[in-house]
């Protein structure tokens, strides 16, 4: 270890950046940590070799005095009292979420963990989802002991200072050169030990309850979106926060509407008739009513007419989609003999090329 190069023990180049240092550290380290090897000595100098190179290259001053005098840059300089324990501020990012590492250098306590986050399904009607609602849900969760407050101890004399960490929810141990603090594995990182659990939690701080909590569904929310509640997730064990709930919509489809973001689709079934001479018909509107549409003569199969600020509204407040019908021409299966004397009639002029008269005006004399 005396004799290897710091940029050959990461395993990067000189010209790595500082990200780079830090991927090839993380790398290494997760690779030979001493919890994912134990009792293995080798694993844990390679551990120590990669800490040291990283310290040294990770901190620019000390980097640029390694790289022209090597290491008795660094032992040699007058003054120098190891390495500075600031270049280590980031160790909680690389390590901390694998290995348990509050502060690396032991600089403070780790509070108490959240509690767990809920999700909850909610399934709303389209005219619900239009207009927004106040609707009540029960959640089952572990919420916080009412008796002890959420401390697990009996009264003020239940728990004690733990005796591993003396209070600090945290041990040190050396590694090399520099110490590293880790999560007390006596107290979890609590700080105290119960000696007398609380009767109604059994010492474990929670309880299991039920809730009814009263949700705000705003107007014009979309199938799959999420509502988070702040709060009313479960409650954190030894006192620590509540995690969040998270209430997931689903809106079932419509009958008669197909929702397209903000628009409403319908189709509108007309008669040959009615679309060759035009018609004043109803259209359902989503929540009860109708609106009276008037159908143009001529209008053709698959026509689009909008209904404007008849569909959804937006979710800022911001104006209202529309309601766009599209026109279906209706055929007849069955005709009674009259209804089908017409149609031929049609059928004949249709063919007559030497009339000059308009198709339309043909079809009105027709059924007039």
């Amino acid at each position: 270890m005396a004799d290897r190069d710091y940029y050959d023990v990461l395993g990067v180049g000189r010209g790595a950046s500082a990200e780079d240092l830090k991927k090839a550290y993380r790398k290494l380290a997760l690779q030979f940590h001493p919890d994912k090897n134990p009792g293995d000595k080798a694993a844990e100098e390679r551990f120590k070799e990669a800490a040291e190179a990283y310290a040294v290259l990770s901190d620019p001053e000390k980097r640029a005095r390694y790289d022209r005098f090597g290491r008795q840059g660094l032992g040699g300089t007058p003054g120098f009292q190891g390495f500075d324990q600031e270049i280590f501020s980031d160790f909680g990012d690389i390590l901390g979420n694998i290995f348990g590492f509050g502060s690396v250098f032991g600089g403070g306590r780790r509070g108490p963990p959240s509690g767990a986050d809920l999700r909850y399904d909610l399934e709303l009607a389209l005219e619900q989802a239009a207009s927004g609602l106040e609707v009540p849900i029960t959640i089952a969760r572990m919420d916080r002991c009412g008796t002890c407050g959420g401390t697990g101890a009996k009264g003020k004399d239940g728990a004690k200072t733990c005796e591993t960490c003396r209070g600090r929810g945290q041990v040190a141990f050396q590694q090399g050169f520099f110490t590293i603090a880790r999560t007390c594995s006596t107290c979890g990182g609590s700080g105290r030990r119960i000696v007398t659990p609380c009767p109604a939690c059994s010492g474990r701080g929670r309880v299991q309850a039920q809730k009814t909590i009263t949700v705000r569904i705003p107007a014009g929310v979309e199938d799959g979106m999420r509502l988070r509640i702040s709060g009313e997730g479960e409650a954190g064990p030894e006192g620590g926060a509540s995690g969040d709930l998270y209430v997931v919509l689903e809106v079932k489809e419509h009958d008669v509407f197909r929702r397209e973001g903000q628009h409403l689709h319908v189709e509108l079934s007309l008669s040959p008739a009615q679309a060759a001479l035009g018609a004043t018909v109803d259209v359902p509107l989503l929540g009860g009513g109708e609106e009276e549409l008037e159908v143009e003569p001529g209008t053709q199969p698959g026509t689009v007419i909008k209904l404007r600020g008849q569909g959804l509204p937006a979710l800022d407040r911001r104006g209202r989609g529309d309601i766009l019908v599209t026109v279906r021409v209706r055929v007849p299966r069955r005709m009674g003999a009259e209804q089908r004397a017409l149609y031929e009639k049609l059928a004949s002029i249709e063919g007559d090329e030497t009339s000059e008269r308009g198709l339309f005006d043909r079809v009105k004399d027709i059924f007039n």
